[in-house]
């Protein structure tokens, strides 16, 4: 008897004193991260058979369990994942939005003080200051492009360094899984099964610090290890087995960083639409949907700008008596060969229509039977049987691609405005070399009766009519029958009998002008070279009214206009993020709280357990010593 209740103290005393360490190792622990309350788990011995029934003898620790809900943890790395992209997305577009909305230092103020320098010409059209003046606003022009393309080049640099150090990150710390896979391994195994709560929580916050960097999924092994994948289903930690990542170029734009996955000694490139979670999904997601898109929205303003503003004072007579020339240089499409390609392999690319023109990349590809041109936005594509040639080019928003030498499951990355703002550049620094003039004058003879009158005219679009400024000479018929003749050096010249019509256009070599109201019989109107048009401003007026014209679209946004909805898309995606991250914040922060709920240190709770085990040892030392007196009172009957 004596020796049964002494058992049943001893067990008692053994389970009181698992259980205040325990408590003890939650209170010493509850700081520290990623800890889960423990407890130990009793059980009553085997009781034993009697005549009188079973008698019990004591109770023992079966383990020493985490409190931990599996559901709420997957759900806290899902949750947190989506919040960390959230946040390193909003991170890098406050960059960009910081920028582009900054009222002193953005396009807008350069860009309406250049178009008011040309204004200034339209009124002093000779006056070389006010030239001067409007190359200095282009050179300003030009530089603030430059700078806002370096800023934002600046900014993709960083998206590349975060993602090496991210990458870093991530290798090591799939690394420290894999060995507290190994770890718990031996400990369990050494423990006859009984599970490692320190190291398993030490684990399981390691897989935590890995969702905030990646979207991860776990999956639990029969010996007790985990497997770690990422992305959409790739394996990153097997076991106490790792594959490494790597951040390479990509083999589609060197330029930026992706991730590749090193296996046998080769290098995979992961799909970046797979690496949807973490600082590193948020990152890839910024640099795919917001920086290429601004930087190429920027480029497209400004090669637009260029373009037609050529275009213009191409058809314009300098102080020279020259044709206008290019005022800007308009850089050409960014062409890029994928890193498989044959070095030999090449595409040629440029705009046939600039107002066409997207904030998208293009991809040329053959597949051995069609080459395809791809919209990369939204894959929308154009394809053809016959290699792409001058006379039957492939074009899609106006990317023509005019010929191919290009092998089969080969690929070209197309950038048609990505450079745009990075190299423009002004074309002229003589300030006569500005074509403020119209190429031609248009006048009625003295001597005519009648009152008919003719415009000053336009020049038609390029290319420019190599008789452009050859003198014309318009005679109407004596006696007066509606009817005209044209005479000079041209095509279609001398043009006989001509019917006239008041107000409607007459065109000869290039040049486009209207005669109005009654000419009389014999009237004569004549076009000839400019040849002293330093006063003339008609051509810089039509400059000037570039400002106000649709110009990019398809010609339902000017340049001020496409700014503003650029800065407007960035400002609105910042806003949504912001939003978005914050409310993702506090979900996370709900489930976190849901977690302590059950599985954090409660010091209060501890506390009182400390005293309910205290007496339960106190009690047990008591049976003990009963039990000791028992024995005694025994030995002295005996």
């Amino acid at each position: 008897m004596g020796n049964s209740i002494l058992d049943i103290g001893i067990s008692g005393l053994l389970t009181a004193q698992s259980q205040l360490q325990t408590t003890s190792h939650n209170i010493s622990n509850a700081d520290t991260p990623g800890y889960k309350r423990q407890q130990v788990i009793l059980n009553t011995n085997i009781p034993q058979s009697s005549g009188a029934g079973f008698v019990g003898r004591g109770v023992h620790s079966t383990t020493v369990q985490r409190i931990y809900s599996q559901f709420l943890v997957s759900q806290s790395l899902q949750v947190q994942t989506q919040s960390q992209s959230l946040d390193s997305n909003f991170a890098q577009i406050k960059q960009l939005d910081n920028m582009f909305a900054e009222a002193t230092s953005g396009l807008s103020p350069t860009l309406q003080n250049f178009f008011s320098a040309i204004q200034d010409v339209a009124t002093n059209p000779s006056v070389i200051p006010s030239r001067q003046a409007m190359l200095s606003n282009a050179e300003a022009l030009v530089s603030r492009f430059h700078s806002m393309d370096q800023r934002v080049s600046q900014i993709r640099d960083g998206v590349n360094s975060q993602i090496t150090s991210s990458v870093t990150e991530i290798n090591s710390l799939a690394d420290q899984v894999a060995e507290m896979n190994h770890q718990i391994l031996l400990a369990e195994g050494a423990a006859g099964g009984q599970p490692a709560n320190d190291m398993l929580d030490q684990r399981d916050e390691l897989v935590n610090q890995l969702s905030k960097l990646i979207n991860t999924d776990t999956v639990r092994q029969n010996d007790g290890s985990i497997n770690v994948y990422i992305g959409n289903g790739q394996a990153l930690v097997v076991g106490s087995q790792t594959l490494s990542l790597q951040a390479i170029p990509s083999p589609d734009d060197p330029e930026n960083l992706t991730i590749g996955l090193m296996s046998g000694g080769n290098t995979i490139q992961l799909p970046e639409s797979q690496i949807t979670g973490g600082a590193l999904g948020g990152l890839l997601s910024f640099r795919n949907v917001s920086l290429d898109s601004a930087q190429n929205a920027l480029g497209r303003i400004a090669i637009t700008l260029a373009q037609t503003f050529n275009e213009q004072h191409q058809l314009g007579l300098d102080l020279n008596g020259n044709m206008g020339q290019d005022f800007f240089i308009v850089p050409p499409p960014k062409v890029i060969s994928a890193s498989t390609n044959d070095s030999s392999s090449a595409i040629a690319v440029g705009i046939s229509d600039f107002g066409a023109l997207t904030t998208s990349d293009y991809e040329f590809s053959y597949d051995g039977t069609n080459y395809t041109l791809t919209r990369l936005s939204d894959n929308s594509s154009v394809s053809t049987l016959a290699a792409p040639s001058g006379a039957t080019p492939l074009i899609l928003d106006g990317v023509s691609v005019t010929g191919a030498t290009i092998l089969p499951n080969e690929r070209f990355l197309i950038q048609p405005t990505i450079d745009g703002a990075k190299n423009i550049a002004v074309n002229i620094t003589d300030t006569t070399e500005i074509a403020a003039a119209g190429p031609n004058r248009t006048s009625a003879a003295l001597s005519n009766t009648g009152t008919g009158t003719i415009s000053a005219g336009t020049v038609n679009s390029l290319p420019l009519d190599p008789n452009l400024q050859q003198p014309l000479t318009i005679t109407f018929h004596a006696p007066y029958d509606g009817q005209y003749d044209v005479t000079g050096t041209g095509t279609g010249l001398p043009a006989t009998n001509q019917v006239y019509t008041a107000g409607t256009d007459i065109s000869f070599n290039g040049y486009t002008f209207q005669i109005d109201g009654n000419p009389a019989a014999g009237d004569v109107f004549t076009v000839t070279p400019n040849n002293s048009g330093s006063a003339d401003n008609r051509n810089v007026l039509l400059l000037g009214i570039l400002q106000t014209t649709n110009t990019l679209e398809n010609g339902s946004a000017t340049f001020q206009s496409a700014y503003g909805q650029l800065v407007s898309q960035i400002g609105n995606k910042t806003r949504e993020l912001d939003v978005t991250s914050k409310a993702q914040a506090n979900l996370l922060a709900q489930t976190e709280k849901s977690i302590q709920s059950i599985s954090g240190v409660n010091l209060d709770e501890e506390a009182a357990n400390l005293m309910r085990f205290q007496q339960a040892f106190q009690a047990s030392s008591k049976v003990i010593e009963i039990s000791n007196s028992l024995f005694d009172s025994i030995l002295r009957i005996g």
